[in-house]
């Protein structure tokens, strides 16, 4: 501004003002003032998800911590964005400095944290573009049982077989570590038996009830996974529990121990019970798969796939497809033949089995699950409406224009 304009004005010089008198500290902690915000614990995560029903937990640095509900994620809304320091102190919360150190050199940690009286969980920590991340499983302490989890009773029968494999299959998070641990459960409370885990890590904690159980974990208990199966076998067992059929190794000592003597319970990954089949003779040559066909169907006693979906009052359900290897199931998969095994499914609900559909539709006629959550995972809408439209009964059995295509089959 010009300083000739300026100066045909008075201007006052005031002395400057004080400055105000500094808070005294009440008003201060009430302002949230001159005190550092703390970032939330892991515990008062675990805490906030148990109650609101949540299954996982994943934290990201660069990311508001997310809780899984229903099969959902939802953003945590009592979080902030993670940043690395804040992400360093989750690790020092819940690792002790040697795994903590084991992470930092390996990028990828599997472990559990307990909080005693409460919960436990299964922790994956792993590093990502914007940082470190984990992945935390809520798991309850108390084991389930078959009958609270609402599960086919004919599971009870299955896991009382003295010899041979059970496979458990279905996507990851379906939940076929809690079904498996609840046949463990009721096996344990029915039985006197040696049961024995090799766990990647530990998740459900067993207490030898009529059965002895012990509980290995890969990292604490045993180096290496491989070495624990190969010496499972020297170790008394009548029940061996390996979870993931991972490789070569582990499903010829599956084998091996169900043919002589053992009850072995393995799980997959795959999204139907006669694609488990295709799966394990897939990691043989083709020159060797006719002679393993031939010793897996010999070992096989069932397979369960199974499905997590949303109740219709809370929580989430198991949905399950059953087959059982009875002597006629056994004649039609030792000669490839799938149309055949999938009709004698649907055929043989009084043995126990059953498809994916029948268990759907019992669910969705019974208000359990909704239509659009059944009509999202049934292999077969077409078949599904119909057996709603027959109270859960399909006259023809099965439509045979979709088995080939919905369950990955080539004919033989």
């Amino acid at each position: 501004m010009d300083a000739n304009f300026t100066s045909q004005f008075h201007t006052s010089k005031l002395p400057p003002l004080p400055p105000p008198p500094p808070l005294n500290p009440l008003s201060q902690k009430r302002l949230g003032l001159g005190t550092q915000k703390q970032p939330i614990s892991i515990q008062q995560m675990v805490l906030d998800a148990h109650f609101q029903q949540a299954s996982d937990i994943h934290i990201r640095v660069g990311e508001l911590p997310r809780f899984r509900v229903q099969g959902e994620m939802e953003v945590y809304k009592a979080g902030e964005i993670v940043t690395p320091k804040i992400f360093e102190a989750y690790l020092d919360e819940i690792l002790t400095p040697a795994v903590k150190q084991r992470f930092a050199e390996t990028k990828e940690l599997d472990t559990t944290i307990v909080y005693p009286g409460f919960l436990r969980c299964r922790v994956n920590c792993f590093e990502t573009l914007t940082g470190g991340a984990m992945v935390l499983r809520l798991i309850a302490l108390d084991v389930p049982t078959i009958d609270s989890l609402g599960l086919p009773p004919v599971l009870k029968d299955i896991i009382h077989r003295k010899q041979g494999l059970i496979l458990v299959t279905g996507p990851t998070g379906s939940g076929k570590s809690t079904t498996l641990a609840a046949m463990i459960r009721y096996l344990n409370e029915s039985a006197q038996k040696h049961i024995i885990t090799i766990e990647d890590p530990i998740e459900y904690i067993h207490t030898s009830e009529k059965c002895l159980i012990s509980q290995r974990e890969v990292g604490l208990h045993t180096y290496e996974f491989h070495d624990a199966l190969r010496s499972v076998l020297r170790e008394d067992p009548d029940v061996i529990l390996i979870g993931e059929m991972r490789d070569r190794i582990t499903v010829d000592t599956a084998l091996k121990a169900s043919q002589t003597g053992h009850l072995v319970l393995g799980t997959l990954h795959t999204k139907n019970t006669l694609g488990a089949i295709n799966r394990l003779l897939n990691i043989y040559s083709p020159d060797e798969q006719a002679a393993m066909r031939v010793q897996i169907v010999d070992s096989l006693v069932a397979v369960i796939a199974q499905k997590l979906l949303a109740k219709t009052d809370g929580g989430r359900k198991a949905v399950m497809e059953i087959l059982i290897n009875t002597p006629t199931m056994q004649d039609y998969l030792l000669q490839g033949d799938h149309t055949e095994a999938y009709q004698l499914m649907e055929a043989s609900t009084n043995e126990g089995m059953q498809v994916m559909n029948y268990a759907l539709c019992e669910l969705m006629l019974t208000g359990q699950i909704s239509i659009e959550d059944a009509i999202s995972v049934s292999p077969d809408v077409g078949d599904l409406r119909r057996r709603a439209l027959n109270d859960g009964l399909d006259p023809g059995h099965s439509t045979r224009r979709d088995l080939y295509s919905d369950y990955s089959y080539s004919p033989r």
